[in-house]
């Protein structure tokens, strides 16, 4: 590796998080069963489920999963600890504009600024209510803007195609998210390169219930936290084989894990300079860089190239023909910083040609 930033206040930068200014109103609840929680007023429609879905490994992530009521929980491991995160979207905005407490709610002063914006009848909006458990609480608690796409701006995107225009008024609640944590979009992707879903899910699954963190708070069976930096380093070749990931993708996450404190800067960097950094380790390539991208630093431009199946979507939804990378990028010159956008609208909608070629096949690397 070879241009990561190492002056302290870079260091500094990549640790800490989302702003959280003492000085503001508070509206910070703790819960009875031991949580944190606050209420949201996103001034713009969002939907909760679609923009936080894309970070899902798989339906059966021990990271990220939805209750019957619809809410959305998602771990983490913060800077400042382990921290299970729980969404869900609130009719109306009345809630959002008393910061009414939950059942049973104790205020709490001098922890994190209110997220609890100002509901406007002539604006649209979304009130949102988060609660989170663990160390790592109040630190997702305030980083709830950003994952719900509060730094995204969709006016940017001019969509010139019909079809682009109808999908952006079908998705008309997707936001690009942002979580800020480079690892924990990192390793996952790294699972993901050149292998088909499945497997890559199964992957996993298994190394965050053998090596992961148990969620605090009343989660859903089955949820584990992102292990620390350290705990990837360790893992054992046996333990990459059992779970079905071949020794150079172990290589690849232990040697990111090596430099993690320096890489986390890569999501508060331009993009360019994001990729660039990113593209610096061993085994990360435009594909992979562009994954961590999209989901770490919320980059509407970071396109996929490489990828198995978004060419041949894109040249369908917007040519009608099968396209490969090089066609795909012609496609999107006219979107320039807003091409992931693009294609994450595109796999929304699941516009694609007949699939009539052969497919990946899953290879189980624990036979052999």
């Amino acid at each position: 590796m070879t241009d990561l930033p190492a002056s302290p206040s870079a260091l500094a930068a990549s640790t800490a998080g989302p702003d959280l200014d003492a000085g503001a109103d508070i509206a910070l609840r703790k819960l009875d069963d031991g949580g944190l929680g606050c209420d949201w007023f996103a001034p713009f429609n969002v939907d909760v489920r679609l923009t936080m879905v894309v970070h899902r490994h798989g339906p059966r992530d021990p990271t990220f999963r939805t209750d019957p009521a619809g809410a959305i929980w998602r771990t983490s491991l913060t800077p400042e600890g382990a921290g299970t995160l729980r969404l869900a979207a609130v009719a109306g905005t009345s809630p959002c504009a008393g910061a009414v407490p939950v059942s049973g709610a104790v205020p709490v002063s001098g922890a994190v600024p209110t997220l609890a914006g100002t509901p406007d009848s002539r604006h649209p909006g979304t009130c949102v209510r988060a609660a989170a458990w663990g160390p790592g609480a109040r630190w997702l608690l305030a980083s709830v803007p950003d994952l719900l796409g509060a730094s995204d701006d969709p006016a940017a995107f001019q969509p010139l195609h019909p079809g682009l225009r109808r999908l952006v008024q079908r998705f008309s609640g997707l936001r690009i998210s942002r979580t800020g944590r480079v690892l924990e979009a990192l390793v996952p992707a790294v699972l993901e390169q050149k292998v088909v879903g499945i497997e890559a899910h199964r992957a996993w699954r298994l190394l965050l219930a053998w090596h992961g963190l148990p969620a605090p708070g009343p989660t859903p069976a089955g949820m584990r936290v992102f292990p620390p930096p350290a705990v990837w380093q360790a893992i054992p070749s046996w333990d990459w084989h059992r779970a079905g990931a071949e020794a150079v993708r172990g290589r690849t996450i232990a040697g990111a894990a090596a430099v993690a404190s320096r890489l986390e800067t890569a999501g508060l960097l331009p993009a360019a300079e994001a990729d660039r950094m990113l593209r610096s380790l061993a085994g990360i390539g435009p594909w992979t860089s562009a994954e961590i991208r999209q989901r770490a630093a919320g980059d509407p431009d970071a396109v996929s190239v490489g990828d198995y199946h978004i060419p041949a979507l894109v040249g369908w939804t917007l040519a009608g023909v099968t396209t490969d990378d090089a066609g795909m990028l012609d496609l999107l010159a006219p979107y320039a910083g807003q091409r992931y956008r693009v294609t994450r609208l595109i796999e929304l909608s699941g516009s694609g040609p007949p699939r009539r070629g052969p497919r990946m096949s899953v290879r189980d690397y624990r036979s052999l």
